[in-house]
């Protein structure tokens, strides 16, 4: 459904032009769910934002293709107008900030049907209840007419991913939209966003920094880090059979309830500067694995055996370490 190849996205600035992501490649197969993570600053929500071209200020594509196909056919070029809303929608990450505060919630969602399918403002306000009931939120009679600020953080979220739903999608963009929310809360987000994929044949691709929310969630998972890609594979053999030393070290840095020691693994060292990546592999300088000739020249994402892919040039002999 979704083709990314050789993406790259950039600022420019008084320094000159940085690119934090820098060369990435994706696929979304119909019906999937892509799961994206990464550290802070990796450029998973940058790449997010390309695909549907939301990009801060001053910020462009420049280089790579990205496809889509909206009839089920062979991915096309697109232009990200055409396809925003219909095609395509996202979840953001805060829904308070995201929301039009000077509007009430039902009117907000029912947007969607009125500028996309032509809704009258009745069939619009209808349109939203339904939605509002079909994502758990009660009374949506009550609550449609309600303002964003007067709802709690989990119910925005379900406003906003109601909103996203509103325009019947084929693909639903998700940027991290579970960080701000608790425990609780977060795993009924979870388990909501996988029901309505599937009853509605959706795909998904959802940006998070925490390894283990993807594992009750994704059917693939793509690891990020400064800017590339570094790690795909099917979500169940990741976990079990990681490939790549920072994927391996994200998932120790994970806090685990029944660990025999309360001490979390942490990651030494920082990310690499965008404006002065180094020419090699940019895990290098953090991983206890690395080899000499790791920092001679760039090792780039490298297909392995079924959908796995590993940019590590020790990725067969540290597959599955612990």
């Amino acid at each position: 459904m979704l083709s990314i190849r050789d993406l790259h996205v950039s600022f420019r600035g008084r320094e000159g032009t940085v690119t934090p992501v820098d060369g990435v490649d994706l696929d979304v197969a119909g019906g999937e769910v892509l799961g994206i993570a990464g550290e802070s600053g990796s450029g998973k929500s940058l790449t997010l934002k390309a695909i549907l071209g939301l990009l801060p200020r001053g910020g462009f594509v420049s280089a790579g293709e990205l496809r889509f196909s909206e009839d089920g056919g062979p991915p096309q070029p697109y232009h990200p107008a055409t396809v925003r809303g219909h095609g395509m929608s996202m979840v953001f990450q805060e829904p308070m900030t995201a929301l039009n505060p000077t509007m009430r919630v039902g009117d907000l969602i029912g947007l969607g049907p009125r500028l996309h399918h032509g809704r009258s403002r009745a069939q619009a306000r209808s349109e939203a209840v339904e939605l509002m009931r079909e994502v758990g939120i009660p009374a949506p009679e009550r609550r449609a007419r309600a303002w964003p600020h007067e709802l709690s953080g989990g119910l925005r979220q379900r406003v906003m991913i109601a909103t996203a739903l509103s325009t019947r999608p084929r693909l639903l963009l998700c940027d991290e939209p579970t960080t701000a929310l608790d425990v609780t809360v977060q795993r009924q987000i979870l388990m909501l966003l996988r029901k309505l994929v599937a009853e509605r044949g959706m795909s998904m691709v959802f940006v998070t920094h925490d390894l283990p929310v993807l594992g009750q969630l994704a059917d693939r998972i793509a690891v990020m880090y400064a800017g590339r890609i570094v790690e795909v594979d099917g979500a169940s053999r990741l976990f079990h059979r990681p490939s790549h030393p920072y994927t391996h070290a994200l998932m120790h840095s994970a806090p685990v309830i029944d660990a025999v020691s309360d001490t979390l693994a942490g990651i030494g060292g920082r990310p690499p500067d965008p404006r002065a990546f180094p020419r090699g592999c940019r895990f290098a300088d953090r991983c206890s694995h690395a080899l000499p000739e790791c920092g001679d020249a760039p090792y780039r994402l490298v297909a392995g055996d079924g959908v796995a892919a590993s940019a590590c040039i020790r990725s067969l002999e540290l597959q599955g370490i612990r």
